[in-house]
Parts: structure tokens; sequence; C-alpha cells
């Protein structure tokens, strides 16, 4: 049991992180928000917004992981909640089936904790056998626990194209729900092919693992949204054998991973009624959202509809300078 000196301690500590991380906050470059309530703050080559740099570098300090963790990296709307749901569903299958999961109650984003957010309060979720905790921070800020204790890393990216048509919609969704100014397409654009993105530049985020999974590629799985969403009965397959729960010979009989993937599809869980009328961090000030802001469409090539012939060169063309001697394609 904690004692009140060490309760006394703790909060100390935590006034001093929180007065030095204002002061170094300050020196930051800042940078364009999109319409989003917080300033955009440039940190190590990356954007974040303080909340979640003050959460990565709290993570850093103190998240312990464990060699049994999963983690699932992200940037910003590549696949997180499908990703989420596929491998809570798989982590989870001899406790639920499809018709008690927490899924059908709970937005994918509260059943899988997120590290710059949640990692306090991990363990518990560890203690019930789900050790999956999710978090979009660029490879370079992850806490040296995660890399030291040879945990399982799963990275998902997508185009460019759709991540950028993706990620605009959700914040005028956001900026509208929150009754201000949404940012203009040709705006967020020219902001997201200079960088200045959520937890961007996107490229920089996605190089970062790609690198990292050729020197750990036995603990890394690197996915793509788009070959996931052809074919995602071969990718779950992998991803349980990845995670060390592989779908036994009789599961497959009995239909189990067709299962998982249709009820983790994005047309049924955009149509569960938590994700069409529940709040994600209720109560919890600017980061409280509408669950159906974070369902838009779950379709490859979206892109099409929102961007011209010529932005879609443009950011084509940027991805492959930056990809260029990298082997890795996205688009």
């Amino acid at each position: 049991m904690q004692s009140h000196f060490d309760s006394h301690v703790e909060q100390d500590n935590e006034d001093e992180f929180q007065k030095s991380f204002k002061e170094m906050i300050s020196t930051l470059p800042k940078g364009n928000s999109w319409g989003l309530p917080d300033h955009l703050y440039q940190y190590q080559g990356f954007w974040l917004t303080p909340p979640f740099l003050q959460g990565v570098m709290l993570a850093q300090q103190q998240f312990e992981a464990q060699p049994t963790d999963i983690i699932l990296c992200s940037a910003p709307r590549t696949g997180t909640a499908w990703l989420k749901s596929l491998t809570f569903a798989i982590i989870t299958r001899t406790s639920y089936d499809d018709s008690t999961t927490p899924l059908l109650f709970k937005m994918p984003h509260d059943v899988v904790p997120f590290m710059e957010l949640d990692h306090a309060h991990f363990s518990a979720n560890r203690h019930l056998g789900i050790p999956l905790l999710a978090t979009h921070a660029p490879y370079s800020f992850l806490p040296t626990s995660i890399i030291d204790s040879g945990c399982k890393i799963v990275y998902i990216c997508r185009d460019p194209k759709d991540t950028f048509v993706s990620m605009y919609h959700v914040f005028t969704r956001y900026a509208k729900s929150q009754n201000t100014q949404p940012i203009e397409l040709d705006e967020a654009f020219e902001l997201f092919c200079e960088g200045v993105s959520w937890y961007g530049p996107y490229w920089d985020h996605v190089l970062g693992y790609w690198n990292a999974r050729l020197e750990h590629p036995d603990k890394f799985m690197f996915l793509k949204y788009e070959e996931m969403n052809e074919d995602t009965l071969s990718y779950l397959k992998k991803l349980a054998e990845f995670m060390g729960c592989p779908f036994s010979s009789e599961e497959q009989q009995k239909g189990v991973p067709k299962k998982i993937v249709k009820m983790c599809s994005f047309e049924n869980l955009s149509n569960l009624e938590v994700n069409k009328s529940g709040k994600h961090r209720e109560g919890q000030g600017n980061l409280g959202v509408e669950n159906k802001i974070y369902f838009r469409k779950g379709k490859v090539e979206d892109w099409k509809n929102y961007l011209t012939p010529k932005m879609a060169t443009r950011l084509d063309q940027i991805t492959q300078q930056k990809l260029s001697s990298s082997g890795l394609s996205l688009n």
C-alpha cells in the first residue's frame, strides 16, 4: 500500500515535471494546429500537441515494458482502430465470442489502452492476460524498455494520400463538433506536405519503424492497410501466429478466424450503437471525442474523391523522394 509520504513525493515529482515541461515547450517551434484547440509543437523532428507530447515523455520515464507485451504502433488515421479490434479479438477469443466480446459495447480505442495517456493503468490489463498497448509515438520516441524488453511490435501504415484525406476529415468533423472553424483542405494539404501534421512528418514516422524492423525482424510485424484490406483473413492468421496464439485446425474448421474478420469489419464496427452514439474519453476536456468521428469510410483510394490529380501527383512525388533508398513503397 502506498504511504502518505510516497504519494506526496509522487505529487512533488509530478508538479516538477509539469513545470519543466511547460518551460521546455515554450522553447519549441510552434505549428498550425489544423483547427484543433492545441498548437502543434515540433520536438525532436516530429509535431505533437502538448497532451500527447507530455504523455510520451512521461511514458519514456515511467513505462516498464514486459517481454510478453505487444505494442501496436501507427501514425494517426492509418487503420489503428481496425488493428486494435483484430488483435484484441485474437487474444481474447477463448474468453469471448462474437456475441459477448467487449467490442460490441466499447469502441476499439477503449479496449486497447493508449500509451501516451493510459500507460500508468496498463498493468491492470496485463494482469487480465491482455498485453496489448497502442501508441502513435514515432519509433525514436518509444520508451527504451520497449526496445530492451524484446516485446513484440506491430506497425501499420497506409498510402499517404488516404492517410491525409482521413486525417483532414477527422479534424474537420472534430472542429465542427466543437463549433470551431475547420481548416480548408488546401491549407491542410500544404501543411501535410511540409510534414506539419499530428505526429508528422508522416514519411519519417513510417521510415522509423520500417528501418527498425530490419534490426529486430523476429520482434516486428510491418503491415500495410491496403494489403490487409485485400486479404484480411490471411493477415489475421499471420497476426495470430506472430502474437504467439495461432489458430488451431479445429478453430479454422469452426470458422473462428472468419467470424473475427466479420466482427471487426468496418461495416460491422461502424454500425454498432456504441460507435454511432458513444463518446471516447468523455469528461477529459479537449480529449473527449464522439466515437462516430473515428469511423468514416475505411476505404482504399477514397482520396480520389477529394484530391485533384495535381495534388495526388505532388504527394506521390514526395513519397517516392522520401522513400527512394528504403525499399518501401506506399502508393
